[in-house]
């Protein structure tokens, strides 16, 4: 069992109450997930929050080890953490808390903090932050900016800035083997171009273009999403690794891959993971030896840069009912 400390906090007795616990969860649930499948289940107990993965929302043919399920369940558990600090509350969180329930993603107990204003802030972003798979203006991110995101993915996972044609290479080659693969594309086309779901990438959450310059991205089924004028960029790539590939490690980084998104929302940053390289065997492979030196086990590719002034902003995903995701016991 791992635990993750918030620094700083003095233990007190109490538990949120009913409405606090659904707005935080509600708040929780806006987080990325792969193709926003959403595979997460809330369980309220009297003292804890625990979240568990949902195996009925799996991607087999994009996803066939269960890992991005396991990373958006991550990036959701950080949410929640995040959500709970602006109520108030300050979360110690046991990642895996039973070793024969491999399910049984974490354990949330908490005590009474005071929030600070940087808790405020990033609450707000999570129900803000979206994945803009559009291009993004031509002025390059600030290296204070670059290093400040790099900084907030802490808790054991490396953060690199990856600027090496090497990687997108790998990302055209993923992407190349997965177009050819019958099952990724039904998979994709299931999962894609949705209209009044609520999981699924909307029509309008997805754009036509599929390159932007040497980045290859994943070609959706239906996109309506319109790329805004003076949008030419690719952005920057950052690859996100650990040093072990088990779920503790998915776990993290999927609270890393929360930190940092949320972070560049309050920068003003947007935003997208590219997780192609990463669900091919091959290209990640190649990437662990060719990029990142055989040191790191990649897990995830972010993208990131500045949004055209004046664009429209990208909608809102849609998110499955509280109803079907928490449960009280």
């Amino acid at each position: 069992m791992t635990e993750v400390h918030p620094p700083g906090t003095t233990p007190r007795t109490g538990f949120p109450d009913r409405e606090t616990l659904l707005t935080a969860i509600r708040m929780a649930c806006c987080a990325p997930s792969v193709h926003n499948s959403q595979p997460w289940r809330w369980q309220v107990g009297h003292r804890a929050v625990h979240l568990w993965a949902d195996p009925s929302r799996a991607l087999p043919a994009t996803d066939p080890d269960g890992r991005e399920l396991v990373i958006s369940c991550g990036a959701a558990l950080h949410h929640l953490v995040v959500a709970l600090a602006a109520f108030g509350w300050a979360a110690r969180v046991h990642l895996l808390p039973d070793p024969s329930l491999p399910e049984h993603l974490a354990a949330v107990e908490v005590s009474t903090m005071v929030p600070e204003q940087v808790d405020l802030v990033l609450a707000a972003a999570s129900t803000q932050r979206r994945s803009d798979r559009r291009a993004y203006a031509p002025s390059s991110v600030d290296d204070d900016q670059l290093s400040r995101l790099v900084a907030v993915a802490a808790g054991g996972v490396t953060t690199r800035v990856v600027r090496s044609p090497e990687l997108l290479a790998l990302i055209a080659k993923a992407d190349a083997i997965q177009s050819a693969d019958g099952a990724y594309r039904s998979e994709l086309a299931l999962w894609s171009g949705r209209v009044g779901s609520p999981d699924g990438v909307p029509a309008a959450n997805s754009t036509t273009e599929t390159r932007y310059g040497d980045l290859v991205t994943r070609r959706f089924s239906v996109s309506r999403l319109v790329q805004p004028t003076g949008a030419d960029s690719a952005g920057t790539l950052l690859v996100l690794g650990t040093a072990i590939d088990d779920r503790t490690s998915w776990l993290r980084t999927g609270m890393a891959t929360s930190a940092i998104t949320l972070t560049a929302t309050v920068l003003r940053l947007a935003t997208c993971p590219l997780s192609q390289p990463v669900e091919v065997r091959e290209t990640r492979e190649l990437l662990r030896r060719r990029v990142l030196g055989g040191r790191v086990v990649p897990q995830l590719v972010l993208r990131l840069g500045r949004p055209v002034v004046g664009a429209e902003p990208v909608p809102r995903t849609p998110r499955r009912s509280l109803m079907d995701v928490v449960e009280f016991s």
